[in-house]
């Protein structure tokens, strides 16, 4: 089979096309036909070797961490699903993922993909979903009625927590670029800060939750929004505890873990038409170089699939 490998780390130079063979399933694991994945910023961050303490890995390494595809084969001890049947999830990060024509993965981090959207929409779902969808509820405790201010909010993450946000009744409010304000007006945010034209900062206060992608000033800054109890979630190092401290502020850092059951629910919710994956664009897995070179510019609005099948 074809895979799209690193043997060493580095620019997106390193990513080669590789002719490996298909990996057979251990008795819990099920062997995947990959349909589709698509590009998530761990993605160029592994391949650079940034994450090389947190996600451990042995080169070369197949890249991608989203995939939906069809069961191929299984093993002994998976009794929960069937060949044939339409999957989707985020493989472990430590292991080979789904920039390939298979893949094998623990029966236990799956979940049936929704029935309402095809593969290359699916596989636009996992990483970023539960990230989302960890990040508002798991970790930020978001109800009905709350504030939330999404960072990026036109981004792979940023998307689903919009539409996650609303649904569960909040008022969401997301910093963007003035191109995407309309887009996100449709997709269901009340208020749109131009990051580039207004300082968030300045305009926000009594926030009960922020989602933050993007780190560094933007983080610092978001503590300032905040009302007392307020929590701060992000999925990078949580960097200013001792100034959260001093506002009586939640500054909590976290990293998506895979949960089929959420994945159950938020494939309900797009079956359901409350939720639907964005997408920036689809190409061919080859074309990894492509899409990753996109995905670290930074401008995305949604995500990038890449196309096995």
């Amino acid at each position: 089979m074809k895979a799209v490998r690193i043997h060493e780390f580095g620019g997106s130079e390193v990513l080669s096309i590789d002719e490996i063979p298909v990996p057979q399933p251990a008795p819990d694991e099920v062997l995947i036909k990959v349909h589709a994945t698509s590009v998530n910023p761990v993605d160029w961050k592994i391949r650079e070797g940034q994450r090389k303490e947190k996600f451990p890995a042995k080169l070369p390494l197949t890249l991608g961490w989203d995939v939906s595809g069809t069961i191929e084969d299984l093993g002994e001890k998976v009794s929960a699903f069937r060949k044939g049947d339409e999957v989707y999830g985020r493989p472990d990060p430590t292991k080979n993922g789904a920039y390939a024509e298979y893949i094998v993965v623990k029966a236990n981090i799956i979940s049936i993909k929704p029935a309402s959207i095809g593969h290359t929409e699916a596989a636009a779902v996992p990483l970023a979903g539960l990230t989302a969808w960890q990040g508002l509820f798991d970790h930020g405790l978001l109800k009905a009625g709350q504030k939330v201010l999404i960072h990026a909010a036109a981004g792979g993450v940023g998307t689903y927590a919009v539409q996650f946000a609303k649904w569960k009744g909040a008022h969401v409010i997301g910093t963007a670029s003035n191109a995407n304000a309309d887009f996100l007006k449709r997709l269901g945010v009340d208020e749109v800060i131009d990051y580039k034209m207004e300082d968030f900062e300045k305009v926000l206060s009594d926030v009960d939750l922020v989602l933050d992608t993007i780190g560094g000033e933007t983080q610092l800054k978001s503590l300032n929004v905040l009302k007392a109890g307020g929590r701060i979630i992000t999925t990078l190092m949580p960097e200013f505890i001792t100034e959260a401290k001093a506002k009586n502020v939640h500054i909590i850092g976290f990293t998506a873990q895979s949960i089929p059951g959420q994945l159950t629910e938020i494939a309900t919710l797009i079956d359901s038409g409350k939720v639907k994956p964005v997408i920036e664009k689809v190409l061919p897995f080859t074309s990894a170089k492509q899409a990753q070179t996109e995905s670290e510019q930074g401008h995305t609005r949604g995500k990038i699939v890449l196309q096995v099948i």
